[in-house]
């Protein structure tokens, strides 16, 4: 795991992961962990905003794969979906990526998303394709 974490390190996690405040915790293939603040991820409710969950979500799918493709392959996402099931109004969301399948060219993911308290509040499965090598 150092190794994957040292990888993240290097390359960071993007300009929309460092706005959102976007930690990643854990980092191999099979499994992802990260967290993101509730503040500053809000919509004017006050909530956080649902898109903020997709975004976490993308981002360790797309981590996950580009870890389990290798460093010199490409990856895009193909799919997500996210069916919100509570609302988080402050502290922080975890988010834990679990591969479904890691192919030579799709990698699927359930990611579950809890608040502070352990509560579900988001579940999605986001799919990636793993392209040619860069040039």
């Amino acid at each position: 795991m150092d190794d994957f974490l040292e990888i993240l390190n290097k390359r960071g996690s993007g300009a929309l992961g460092e706005k959102m405040g976007i930690e990643i915790l854990e980092a191999s293939p099979e499994r992802l962990v990260a967290r993101m603040p509730v503040e500053g991820n809000t919509q004017p409710m006050g909530l956080l905003h649902g898109g903020a969950n997709v975004v976490l979500a993308e981002s360790l799918g797309s981590i996950g794969t580009q870890l389990h493709a290798g460093v010199d392959r490409r990856i895009v996402g193909l799919d997500i979906n996210a069916t919100h099931h509570k609302s988080a109004t402050s502290g922080f969301v975890t988010a834990t990526a679990t591969a479904i399948s890691l192919g030579k060219t799709i990698c699927c993911y359930e990611v579950v998303i809890v608040n502070d308290a352990g509560e579900k509040t988001c579940t999605s499965r986001i799919t990636c394709l793993i392209l040619a090598q860069r040039n």
